[in-house]
């Protein structure tokens, strides 16, 4: 076959770019190619025998090094996945603010003073004694969020959607916003559009209530008993572990029962934690909504009307986005689990009938 004045024997030849492999004269020049008839390297079989030998041998010295130092590597692990977990509750300005922060024309927008003075009248319900150590700022969405520890010197933040100034009366806090589903801008004056405005508009109770709520989730160290679930699982996985093995005798076992049982142990584990992490922050939701609605008859009502707008706010996208919103949304306005069993929050029916039973109390 001749290319460019040159000429190779082989039936056919594949550019490759691999400067060891034989070349071929194309165009005046030498390129790289790889021709059929080549034979195709292969590895010795001592050298497969030496590659697997030193692989063993790194296993075993590993597994040895694990069983001298477990009880420090356990330490270890344990803390730093607390850690990595309360990360960025203890440095929520560089870590949660950034995220959550709202920005108007290349800048951090200003919490408007109608919010700074409704945050600091939700302080005063809620009897924040350290008031000084939980700050406000303006933040994207239609829903409040909060992160941080207040006695830590980070304390703790609370973002307040920017649209809550004006949402309370006519939604102009919220039609003069662009909101895009599925790549369209939402059309405020069709029927959808309407009842979208009509779930995030918030009069000054609901208002109140959703700030209180996260005010009161710091102030109670729930960030610190969420981050806690992980460790504590694996802490309580690996020592259940060990003390089956010895009950079991399995520590003389052949290695390949001692690895399935260290497998079953992790499959228990994990399942465990996913349940675990669950039901604290199940119990966390309930507590922080049952502490807020607590506080008078107005907070509670308030707290009745924010999950009823949530719920319809949930319907509404669930027809506005179509197929993905069949996927999110319950026809109730829950959220389904995004994995499989996992369902990370408390449904929003169940928090909003705890509140209506704490709204009786205080009509009774």
């Amino acid at each position: 076959m001749q290319a460019g004045g040159g000429f190779c024997s082989s039936v056919a030849c594949i550019p490759l770019p691999h400067p060891v492999l034989p070349m071929a004269q194309a165009g005046g020049g030498l390129s790289p190619v790889l021709c059929a008839s080549d034979p195709i390297p292969s590895i010795s079989f001592p050298t497969l025998v030496l590659a697997v030998a030193m692989t063993t041998l790194f296993v075993l010295k590993l597994a040895a090094f694990v069983q001298r130092n477990r009880s420090g590597l356990l330490a270890v692990s344990c803390a730093g996945i607390f850690g990595a977990n309360i990360f960025y509750h203890a440095f929520p300005q560089q870590t949660f603010r950034t995220v959550y922060q709202c920005w108007s024309r290349g800048q951090p927008a200003e919490l408007p003073e109608q919010l700074r003075s409704l945050f600091w009248e939700v302080l005063r319900d809620t009897d924040v004694r350290s008031a000084g150590n939980v700050q406000a700022f303006a933040a994207f969405g239609f829903q409040p969020v909060s992160a941080g520890i207040p006695w830590l010197p980070s304390g703790s933040l609370v973002g307040i959607p920017a649209n809550f100034a004006n949402a309370t009366d006519d939604g102009q806090g919220v039609v003069n916003r662009v909101v895009m589903i599925n790549g369209e801008e939402v059309d405020w004056h069709s029927e959808d559009g309407v009842h979208l405005k009509e779930a995030l508009t918030l009069s000054k109770e609901a208002q109140k209530f959703s700030l209180a709520r996260e005010v009161i989730y710091s102030q109670s160290s729930s960030p610190i008993l969420q981050a806690a679930v992980a460790p504590t699982c694996l802490l309580g996985v690996s020592l259940s572990a060990v003390a089956v093995k010895q009950l079991l005798g399995l520590y003389s076992s052949p290695l390949l029962l001692r690895g399935l049982y260290n497998l079953a142990a992790l499959v228990v584990g994990l399942v465990g934690y996913f349940l675990a992490y669950d039901a604290v922050s199940h119990w966390l939701d309930y507590r922080c909504d049952r502490r807020t609605a607590a506080l008078s008859e107005d907070y509670a009502r308030g707290g009745v009307e924010f999950y009823e707008k949530l719920l319809f706010r949930n319907r509404t996208l669930r027809k506005l986005m179509g197929k993905r919103g069949e996927e999110m949304y319950a026809p109730s306005g829950n959220l389904f689990p995004r994995y499989g069993f996992r369902l990370k929050q408390a449904p929003y029916t169940s928090r909003r009938d705890l509140i209506v039973k704490v709204l009786k109390l205080h009509q009774a």
